[in-house]
């Protein structure tokens, strides 16, 4: 078989393919298939972490609410399971996740092992609510992680540990979001970003290169009922508007690159305010139907300007008919969190998937190394190890847990032996 990701630029043939529906299948998957062992989700990263030669393992069946406790919020669940199934099993419960992206296609252990987040300065990533990480590792064996240092190292793992089979999260109860879509001028929202971004539960905005409009999102818990346009007028501005007529906009650049700059105000232009109030996991995820390349980078907090002005200027200097998005996180500590130890601003950069993108990226990559940026590891980047070992205080910590629980390589790829080395 031929495995390809999401946006068609990641792809191998494995020696092997299993989806073991059992623990016991899945550590007979991990010791007799050919090395290396890579885990595949929704293959919604850009990053290279499921290549591989050697076997290629889904959790697809591993897919189950093992137990839920509405007193606690403490939800032990299969890892194998999609952001979107775990909300509504979660709903139907009377709890929810407190924080999401705005794409919810990603498996559980996806989401965790790459450090994916969504936004808001006072929520950090969903690994974050992690209490508990249950592993298969490489000899067949499992491993329990619950607290410390280890489970520091294991939150965000990138699959280079072992294979997170389930994990215990912290959920909140269910509750209700509005939120508000609406242009403005970018320089205002640059002028007034770290107030807006505290004022609000969660706050984004998108911009345009060449275009000095913002298009500006804010989410705020509600006890308001909920108020959601009819099927027709969703499917209008969701799906008409958002993605299939930003589809065929997006053709028209990659056809006539001199003509970004005017189509990318032209789009800018089009927006309009839209508001509505739904129950969050409803609110957090969007459609998103016109496929991409991307790369994502978390600076500190009080770069957050600086940065989008640099990737802006970056931007601009390349054919890219895709916004820029910035978002917010709190800082965490898992070692490899990208933002580990300090609030950071997300900053992420996107190309249409049949345009090339590498140009753009090194440039984009360059200017916001310059802030100290790190990477998101399910996004596409250039650095190697050396460089990103100087990105993170804790880097040796995890590499001592490597060592111990995979002391063989087993789950190492080419892409994370190039980042982990």
């Amino acid at each position: 078989m031929e495995w390809v990701n999401w946006s068609g630029s990641q792809r191998c043939a494995p020696a092997r393919y299993l989806a073991p529906r059992t623990r016991r299948e899945l550590a007979q998957a991990i010791v007799d298939g050919p090395a290396p062992v890579r885990v595949v989700g929704a293959g919604h990263s850009f990053s290279g972490g499921v290549p591989t030669e050697g076997t290629l393992i889904s959790l697809d069946h591993l897919s189950r609410v093992l137990d839920a406790d509405a007193a606690t919020g403490l939800v032990r669940v299969e890892t194998g399971i999609r952001l979107k199934a775990l909300s509504a099993e979660l709903h139907a419960r009377g709890l929810a996740m407190p924080n999401l992206g705005d794409i919810d296609a990603q498996s559980l252990a996806g989401a965790l092992s790459t450090g994916t987040h969504g936004t808001g300065t006072r929520f950090p990533n969903l690994a974050g609510q992690v209490v508990e990480l249950e592993l298969v590792l490489a000899d067949g064996s499992e491993r329990t992680i619950a607290g410390g240092e280890a489970l520091r190292a294991a939150r965000v793992s990138l699959g280079a540990l072992g294979v997170i089979v389930a994990a215990t999260i912290r959920c909140v109860p269910a509750f209700r979001l509005r939120i508000v879509d609406r242009p403005e001028p970018l320089g205002e929202v640059l002028d007034t970003l770290q107030v807006r971004a505290d004022e609000h539960d969660h706050f984004e905005f998108w911009s345009f290169p060449h275009s000095e409009i913002a298009l500006v999102r804010t989410l705020d818990e509600t006890e308001d009922a909920r108020s959601v346009p009819g099927r027709a007028r969703r499917y209008a501005s969701d799906v008409l508007m958002d993605n299939h007529a930003f589809r065929a906009l997006s053709e028209v650049a990659r056809r006539f690159p001199g003509q970004i700059p005017r189509l990318n105000r032209v789009m800018a232009g089009a927006a309009s305010q839209r508001e509505r109030v739904d129950w969050s996991y409803r609110i957090f995820a969007s459609p998103r139907l016109v496929r991409f390349e991307e790369m994502e980078y978390a600076l500190p907090r009080e770069t957050a300007v600086d940065a989008v002005r640099a990737a802006k200027a970056a931007l601009e200097r390349h054919p890219v008919s895709f916004p820029i998005e910035l978002r917010f996180s709190a800082g965490d500590d898992a070692l490899l969190s990208p933002a580990h130890d300090r609030a950071s601003t997300f900053v992420a950069v996107h190309v249409f998937r049949s345009m090339a993108y590498e140009p753009a990226f090194r440039d984009v990559e360059a200017a916001l190394s310059a802030f100290g940026g790190r990477p998101h590891w399910g996004k596409r980047s250039f650095l190697t190890a050396t460089d990103l070992a100087a990105l993170y205080p804790r880097w040796d910590a995890f590499q001592a847990f490597r060592r111990e629980l995979d002391p063989d390589g087993r789950f190492a790829n080419a892409w994370l032996r190039n980042v982990l080395g």
